[in-house]
C-alpha cells in the first residue's frame, strides 16, 4: 500500500496473525452478523460469504495498519537514537550504585 515510504520497506514484515489483524477480522465478522440480525436473517447461517469477506477485509486492514505502526515506531526510535548520539552531554551516564546502597538498613522490631 502507499502509506509506507520506501524507508519502511526495509523493515521485516509483521506476523500474519497479529493483534490488529485478529481484532479487525473479528470486528468485520461481527459487523456482517449484525447486518444479518438487523435484516431479520439468521445471523450465523445466512450470508456466510459476506461474513468471510468482511473478516478478510478486516484482516487485510489490520495487517497493513500493523506495518504502518511498526514503521512509525522504527522512525521514532531512529530519531531518538540520533538525538542521543548528537547530544551526549544531556545523557551523561549515571553512577552505578549497589543494591546495599539503595536499600535502607533493616532493623527488626521485636
Amino acid at each position: 500500500m502507499g502509506f509506507i515510504p520506501d524507508q519502511g520497506k526495509s523493515l521485516p514484515p509483521p506476523a500474519v496473525a497479529n493483534r490488529n489483524s485478529v481484532w479487525l477480522a473479528g470486528v468485520g465478522w461481527c459487523s456482517a452478523m449484525l447486518h444479518n440480525a438487523i435484516n431479520h436473517r439468521p445471523p450465523l447461517k445466512s450470508g456466510v460469504h459476506r461474513q468471510f469477506l468482511m473478516a478478510t477485509i478486516g484482516w487485510f486492514i489490520g495487517y497493513h495498519l500493523t506495518k504502518y505502526e511498526n514503521y512509525t515506531f522504527a522512525r521514532l526510535d531512529r530519531d531518538m537514537n540520533e538525538y542521543i548520539r548528537l547530544h551526549p552531554e544531556e545523557f551523561a551516564p549515571k553512577e552505578k550504585k549497589t543494591f546495599a546502597e539503595i536499600v535502607e538498613p533493616f532493623h527488626p522490631v521485636r
